[in-house]
């Protein structure tokens, strides 16, 4: 039996509602058709517009196998790159983020230009053609500062995505903000429990202290609930009359799914108060209280808006039972940190939220890793959110293993 059949058939065996199946979170041969079937095919969220202000500034982050450079051209137009170079694989931009001149491989000095192509390659002949030789190219797409890029040949439609995102997000005037402070922590665990274990709040009162000052799990996060649930039918209303697009999008294989929803009596932040943790907002709506908008993109992020700041979260696998988790708090671009806004009373919640889900999604990687383990039903009422990721998870491996998903072009 092919490697990619006995894949398939672990992901068969997870039944309706339940969790799934314990070796989906830790056999190595499941982890590679992870990365080959999504992370490899897939849109990754890889960083924001205004990180990459100035021409020759630049991002990397490892896309499975694949490491990714997106720089700032002269041009001012954003590239990405596979991060190798053409000549012996070295990385060219091998730190997390900077700014340089040029792009050039620190092992033997051959220069690109921020566009890609190759300007200098030493003692290579008269016959060697540097324009056969530049860097290579990697899907990138931008929607309201979220960098997208993609390193399959081939890259999935993009436009729905841009489509529904767009009015959500855009009222946000993201265009007009900077990263105030970037968190970066492994968790050891796989990176479906890391996601399974952001879509529910079942958890939350037992472990999350600081967050319930402000956050409500509710079921629209999960796709439930709706206009059936007044108090949230009532914020949408509210929120939409002033501009603010509310009511639950999704696309149809669940891939994303943006809504907002009413914050815990009143609160208007993610702070230990409720109260703001910047001074000034980020929409011009004047509507006091516009909740929490959420939207969540598969596999590589979700994310929250607020008033006063937003909070991007990416999610990259490192191996079968390791993830990293990136969390950037975004801010006006001209708040001031000790005058606008305090660094502690912005990151104290969601720095204690962060450290507290690691810890369960880490005993959960061990638990799940047991001989013994077998996949328990998932709760009709508090799990919906991990429910629909599971079937999202399984739907498509299902059809990418079986090669039933036609991949279309970028137009």
């Amino acid at each position: 039996m092919s490697t990619k059949s006995a894949v398939s058939n672990l992901v068969a065996q997870r039944k309706p509602d339940h969790a799934l199946p314990g070796a989906l979170y830790s056999d190595p041969d499941v982890y590679r058709q992870d990365l080959e079937q999504i992370w490899h095919k897939s849109w990754i969220f890889a960083g924001h517009t205004f990180e990459l202000e100035k021409s020759g500034q630049y991002l990397s982050l490892q896309i499975g196998d694949y490491p990714v450079a997106i720089v700032r051209g002269a041009d001012k137009q954003i590239r990405a790159f596979h991060n190798a170079c053409r000549h012996r694989g070295s990385k060219v931009c091998p730190e997390a983020s900077g700014k340089v001149a040029k792009l050039v491989c620190p092992y033997h000095k051959w220069t690109f230009e921020l566009d890609g192509r190759l300007l200098f390659a030493g003692n290579m002949g008269e016959d060697f053609d540097k324009c056969q030789h530049g860097l290579k190219s990697v899907h990138c797409e931008v929607v309201e500062t979220y960098i997208y890029v993609c390193v399959a040949d081939v890259a999935p439609d993009f436009s729905s995505f841009r489509k529904s995102l767009t009015p959500f997000v855009a009222p946000h005037n993201l265009d007009d903000c900077k990263v105030a402070f970037e968190s970066n922590i492994i968790e050891k665990g796989n990176w479906k429990l890391v996601f399974e274990n952001n879509r529910e709040c079942y958890h939350c009162d037992f472990t999350h202290p600081e967050l319930m000052h402000s956050f409500v799990d509710n079921p629209s996060v999960g796709g439930a609930g709706g206009d059936e649930d007044l108090e949230l039918k009532e914020h949408w209303d509210r929120c939409e009359a002033a501009g603010l697009p509310s009511r639950l999008v999704m696309d149809e294989d669940g891939r994303f799914r943006m809504t907002r929803i009413p914050l815990f009596s009143g609160a208007v932040s993610y702070t230990m108060d409720g109260k703001p943790a910047v001074a000034g907002r980020l929409d011009t709506t004047g509507e006091a209280n516009i909740g929490a908008l959420l939207y969540f993109n598969y596999p590589s992020t979700w994310n929250h808006f607020l008033g006063d700041h937003a909070l991007s979260f990416r999610v990259l696998p490192i191996g079968p039972g390791e993830t990293m988790v990136t969390t950037k708090w975004i801010v006006k671009k001209d708040a001031q940190e000790g005058v606008d806004y305090d660094i502690d009373r912005l990151t104290k919640v969601w720095l204690a939220t962060n450290d507290q889900d690691r810890t369960l999604v880490e005993g959960a990687q061990v638990g799940v890793s047991s001989p013994a383990y077998e996949p328990g039903p998932l709760s009709v009422a508090s799990e919906i959110g991990v429910c629909q990721f599971d079937d999202w998870y399984c739907k498509t491996m299902l059809e990418q293993l079986n090669d039933t998903i036609p991949l279309r072009s970028v137009g």
